[in-house]
Order: structure tokens, then sequence, then C-alpha cells
């Protein structure tokens, strides 16, 4: 039924060239940060909340890449930045200020320096690169890291700057989330500075769900798609409660879960759901990353000890880069050589949506163990990378992976 999909636009950050039943709150929130050079004092901060699922994350998305289109367009000053950050899921404050700076210089590890100094790097950073920016916090929700020392930063950067320097380039911060989640960041901010009213969107009723999943389909599949599949997925959206976030999901569960069953050969009869790769690689990638980006290597030293922890064999290089490229053909990752290391490059793996968003099933060829089980005393494992001995995000319990 599917023969080929475009998998990267399933992606969770995959940003639409026009925000369907969005066009309205889009035009707002680009009125309001008032490129090129707003009338409002400084700090330049908006809100865009409302229900998940309802559109926050690309009606803010869309609306900062049109401001820097808009200063492109009207301006002299050099060309502007765009910054994009999903906060849920970081750890606090520290790694919030820490991803930040990594979208600047992706070498930076933030461990072992305070929050305070962290920002005063990437206000410095701003300030010396002298290009207008737009930064986007996305996923702002109640029980998030807490974005207060990172707004108060940005509102009032002299406390950060060298002495004898003031005041940084046109810089806008938008903010969107759950009203819940704004609400408690204002409130948190009361008496330094205001970031409202917000602009608020409502949930997409059932029409406005099926053009959008119709779109996305048609997108992935390069051909429209039976209606009747369209009708059935905001169904399941509907009933589940999770507006547009949720339909999307749904697709890409159907679309990547029958690439799955008709790419494995023999093991077509298998019933799967997703990417089939180790579910220790999974992990590896989001203990190195932390979420955001990761060297190879790291994963590579990720994955070799918590294999050995199970019993089984650390997977080859070649094999373990075969599992990156799968990923990134899922549309979860990205694949990027840089100029480094002792090669003279190094290769990095960026993580493009969510990891607890990823839809993967254990890998039918699962190495067999050839080591006796960790706690029955097997050898010391070799150092893996710097850092938290374990992260712990909610991860299902570690298995291995065996039909």
């Amino acid at each position: 039924m599917f023969p080929s999909v475009r998998a990267e636009v399933l992606a969770r950050d995959w940003l639409p060239p026009v925000v369907l039943g969005r066009q309205g709150e889009v035009a707002e929130v680009v009125r309001r940060l008032d490129p090129p050079r707003p009338r409002a004092p400084y700090p330049w901060i908006l809100g865009v909340a409302g229900p998940i699922g309802s559109g926050t994350s690309a009606v803010a998305r869309r609306a900062a890449r049109e401001v820097c289109d808009r200063l492109r367009a009207t301006s002299t000053e050099p060309l502007p930045r765009l910054l994009m950050l999903r906060v849920a899921g970081l750890r606090g404050a520290h790694g919030v200020a820490s991803a930040l700076v990594q979208r600047l210089d992706e070498g930076f590890d933030g461990r072992g320096f305070p929050v305070s100094e962290i920002l005063a790097g990437f206000l410095r950073r701003i300030r010396r690169d002298a290009r207008p920016t737009v930064l986007v916090l996305d996923d702002v929700r109640v029980g998030g890291p807490d974005l207060a020392p990172v707004l108060r930063a940005v509102g009032d950067p002299d406390r950060f700057l060298p002495e004898g320097q003031s005041g940084l380039p046109p810089f806008w911060t938008v903010l969107a989330g759950t009203s819940d989640g704004l609400a408690s960041l204002e409130a948190a901010l009361r008496g330094r500075f205001p970031f409202g009213p917000f602009v608020v969107l409502r949930p997409y009723d059932q029409r406005a769900l099926g053009t959008i999943v119709a779109d996305r389909l048609e997108r992935a599949l390069g051909r429209p798609v039976p209606g009747g599949f369209v009708t059935r997925i905001v169904a399941r959206a509907v009933e589940d409660g999770g507006g547009a976030r949720r339909a999307i999901d749904l697709v890409r569960r159907e679309l990547l879960g029958h690439l799955s069953e008709s790419q494995g050969g023999r093991h077509s009869e298998r019933a799967t759901t997703g990417v089939a790769v180790e579910t220790r690689v999974v992990h590896a990638i989001g203990a190195a990353s932390q979420g955001i980006s990761a060297r190879l290597g790291d994963v590579r030293r990720w994955e070799a000890e918590l294999a050995r922890e199970q019993g089984r064999r650390p997977l080859p290089t070649t094999t373990m880069w075969r599992r990156i490229v799968r990923l990134e053909q899922a549309g979860y990752v990205r694949r990027e050589i840089r100029t480094g290391g002792s090669g003279g490059t190094r290769s990095l793996v960026r993580v493009l949506t969510p990891i607890e968003e990823w839809v993967t099933d254990p890998h039918p060829r699962e190495t067999r163990p050839d080591v006796a089980p960790w706690s029955a005393g097997s050898p010391d494992l070799p150092a893996g990378p710097p850092g938290p001995a374990r992260p712990s995000w909610g991860f299902p319990p570690l298995d291995d992976g065996a039909d």
C-alpha cells in the first residue's frame, strides 16, 4: 500500500511551509514580535499557549522563521540566527543553558560549570557575533525544567557581560507550550518583566485535523492517500485526546510499521510497529546525547557498556553505523560529519525527535550471549564516556531484545 516514505516529513521537528489552520496565529505572533526593530521596550519575549497537539510548536517555529526572513529582506545587519530548543526532558536550568551554548558550540560540555557562568558564556557569544537572534524555547509545561534563570539572563544581559559592555544585538524569545506551563513561568518572573498576553490556540477540530493528516501523508508518500485511512487516523487521535501531535504519531507508526513488515524478508511475518534496532542502542544514544547530539564514539562506548551488562557482545562499528542509518531513515536522528578528531573528521549523531517518542522494536538478530551476566561476576567494564554514571529519563528497563 505504501511502497516508499519520506521519513523526514514524519519527524517531530519537521516544519511545514504553511501551518494549516494557524495562518492567522502565525501572523499575529510576527506582528507582536515587530521585526526588524520592535517599538516595545526590551526584552522582547512572547508566549504561544495551547493544549498539547494544538500547534503551538509549529506556530512558534514558523513565526520565528518569518521574523528571520524579514530581517534578511529589510535589515543591513549581519544575517539573523534562529535557535530552536525543546526544553522538555532537559535537566533543569543547567541542562537548558548547556543546550543553548551547544547550539553555538557543539563541543561545549557544561558539566562542572554553574548555570550563571554558562548563561554568561551564551550571552557573550551572542553579543560578540553581533547577529540578530530569534530563540524558540519549545514544549514549556508544568514539571519541565525551570526556565526562569534563562529568561532573567536574557531580560537583563548586562549582568552577565564583561565590564564596559552592555546590550545585545536584536534578540527575540518565543516560548511555546501549555497554558499552565507558561502561566507558572510568568508568575515566577512577576515583577521583573511581562511577556503576555499570550497568543492562545484552541484545539483543532476534526476537519482541521483531517486536513493536517492528509497534507502530511501526501508529502511523506508523494501522492494522495485514501480518505478512509485519514478518517481512521483522525478518529483515533480525537479518541486519545492528543490533537495533531497524536495524529502524526499514529501516522508515523502506521507508515514505519508497514515498512518494517514489507522490508523484513523472512521476518516479515513478525508483527512489528517500528524501527528494528537493539534497545541498548536507543539507550546509548540517549545517554551520550542528552537528547541533543553526541559523538559516535561516545555512543559506541555506552553501547559496549550496556551490552556487557547484558552479557552480550558489543556491536561492531559497521553494524552500529547501520543502526544509526536506520534511525535516520525513520527521521529520528541525523548523521553529521564535522572537521576535527584524530582522523581529521568526527561523526556526530544529532537527535531530531525526542527519544521517548521513538517507535522501535528489538532487533531480531541480537548477538548471542558470550560472557556471564554482570551479576555473576563479569570482567570489569572499560571506562565509559565522562559524565553521570547512568541517566534516568523514564526509559523502560533494559532488555536483551530476544524474541
